[in-house]
């Protein structure tokens, strides 16, 4: 099995778990901070499933009809699950607003309620690790997305299990909506940041300033053997980087020696830039051209 479908499976059956045990909790409490959190966390089951098809189907290699390949579909994957999780952030404030206007009778249990969250945040703390370190190996959104589902879904169990700590100390029940509420906000923050970045790669927006520093740093060895590099250009598409840029060679540089100088270079960027995809536009320059590529003041 794929590594990348393989932890998302392993998204899919923890969330599965904490699902029922959160609507065990909740109902047992009473807590409709602990339902918010069941609530929550169908949502990010939900968003497992997407991110499991999404990187089975994006792994798919390129074909007549996708040319580019399916790299794409992660993104759609990261704004979906981002939208998912403003849709949660919503469900759980009408909740929140009904138990303020209509305050139930204290709460039933709170040490397994209790339980339930500190379990919850331990697991989810486990999966959102190895999520998190698969998404950045392999740079995959949909992954990054599901990760950042479950990294909130530990702040929020952990403020919903210090909410009623409060509560049953303090003797009063009303702080349960207002916990809920503030997980509430705290997920909204979150998937706002996902949605950007999911989003930003469908509208073809160059890589990262931190990438281009390394494609400038490469093309710097190769200053000696050729006039000037310009026109660069770069996108992502799921994990695939797109690099094209027009380089300048020397007049009297034969055919065969401009391919295998580009062909070297390809290599080269490919090499440091992980699934990077590189085409490279030759130009003849002036044959007794002493230009070389600029350097950095």
């Amino acid at each position: 099995m794929d590594r990348k479908v393989k932890v998302a499976s392993l998204s899919i059956a923890s969330n599965t778990m904490l699902i029922i045990l959160k609507i065990i909790a909740g109902v047992l409490s009473g807590s409709v901070s602990i339902l918010s959190e069941a609530i929550h966390s169908s949502m990010d089951l939900l968003a497992a499933i997407i991110a499991f098809f999404a990187v089975r189907f994006s792994s798919k290699p390129a074909d007549e009809k996708h040319p580019y390949g399916h790299g794409k579909i992660e993104n759609i994957s990261g704004v979906i699950e981002g939208l998912l999780i403003f849709i949660a952030a919503a469900l759980i404030i009408k909740e929140a607003i009904s138990k303020l206007m209509n305050p139930g009778d204290k709460l039933f249990n709170v040490p397994v309620a209790v339980g339930v969250m500190l379990i919850s945040s331990i697991v989810n703390l486990i999966v959102s690790k190895k999520l998190y370190k698969v998404a950045k190996e392999e740079d995959s959104i949909a992954l990054e997305a599901d990760a950042l589902h479950l990294k909130i879904d530990i702040y929020t169990s952990a403020g919903v299990g210090i909410g009623l700590i409060l509560i049953e100390i303090t003797k009063k029940p009303i702080l349960d909506p207002f916990v809920a509420i503030l997980v509430a906000l705290l997920i909204i923050k979150e998937s706002w940041s996902l949605c950007r970045n999911a989003f930003n790669p469908l509208l073809d927006i160059k890589l990262s300033e931190e990438y281009e520093a390394e494609i400038i740093e490469v093309m710097t060895k190769y200053e000696d053997e050729i006039i000037d590099y310009h026109m660069l250009r770069t996108r992502k598409s799921g994990s695939i980087k797109y690099i094209d840029f027009h380089m300048t060679v020397r007049e009297d540089a034969t055919v065969k020696e401009s391919h295998e100088l580009s062909e070297r270079i390809e290599r080269d960027l490919e090499e440091h830039l992980k699934n990077a995809n590189v085409s490279i536009h030759i130009e003849p320059g002036l044959k007794d051209s002493n230009t070389i590529l600029p350097k950095e003041e």
